[in-house]
Formats: C-alpha cells, sequence, structure tokens
C-alpha cells in the first residue's frame, strides 16, 4: 500500500499523542487509587512532580531527539509504505513496553509504593512524548508544504 511521506509523519505523531495521553491517563489512574490507600499522605504530588520533572529531562534529551531522526528517515523514503512510520524494531520495542506497563500497574494494586512508581514511570513517558511533540509542527510534519 502506498502513501505520502506526509502521511506518514502524521500518523507518527498520532501514535507519539496517542501514547501521552494514554500513558497519562494511566498514571493518573493509579496515583487515584494510591492517594484512596493513604488519603493521609502527601506523596502523590510528589510523583506528579517528579513524573513532570522526570518527563520534561527525557522529552528534552532522548525523545525529541527520537522524533527528529524518525521524521528525518521518513523524509528519506523513496517509496514509503503505510507500515514506515515507525522503524520495525520500534514497533517490537512499543510492543514489549506496552506489556511490561500493563504487568506492572497489575501488580502495583493495592501497593502504595509501587503505585506511585508506576505512576511516576507513566506520568514521565506521557510527558516525554507530549513535551517533545512540538518537533512535529517545528519541522511542520502537519503541512503539505
Amino acid at each position: 500500500m502506498k502513501i505520502t511521506s506526509h502521511a506518514l509523519k502524521i500518523l507518527a505523531a498520532l501514535v507519539w499523542y496517542l501514547g501521552g495521553v494514554i500513558l497519562g491517563s494511566k498514571g493518573g489512574s493509579l496515583l487515584i487509587e494510591a492517594d484512596l490507600l493513604k488519603p493521609e499522605q502527601n506523596w502523590t504530588w510528589w510523583a506528579i512532580f517528579g513524573g513532570l520533572l522526570i518527563g520534561g529531562l527525557k522529552a528534552k534529551y532522548l525523545f525529541s531527539v527520537s522524533c527528529k531522526k524518525n521524521l528525518a528517515r521518513i523524509d528519506l523514503l523513496d517509496n514509503p509504505k503505510i507500515w514506515q512510520f515507525f522503524r520495525p524494531g520500534f514497533f517490537l520495542f512499543l510492543a514489549m513496553m506496552i506489556v511490561a506497563g500493563v504487568t506492572l500497574s497489575r501488580m502495583a494494586h493495592n501497593n502504595y509504593i509501587f503505585l506511585l512508581s508506576v505512576a511516576i514511570l507513566d506520568i514521565s513517558i506521557a510527558t516525554a512524548l507530549i513535551g517533545s511533540s512540538y518537533i512535529f509542527w517545528k519541522q511542520k510534519a502537519f503541512s503539505s508544504d
């Protein structure tokens, strides 16, 4: 199936944003569960702060670099195919991360520290995804020029 590189960039951005929204929501749910377990604790706020801080660093130094490289790779494709919006290895990595995330979330239920830890992880990745998404705009991935 043939597709334009412009459409591949939009697909990459949609997956990027979707991942950020899903992980942010999941992290929030874990924090709510942790807060219900120990409402007298203030660690929920520290977890939010930690996740945002770590995510901001990841966005700046890791995810934005990855995003730039992927957009440059898409530009170099001679005959783009719909599945090429990410490298094949990325799809394998993504599948492994989804399974690991679901497993960690299930294991964390009713464990305050574990819930906070997984929430920090989820919020940091969500922040990194959303925070690095400016690259799509900066490199005009949504415009067809």
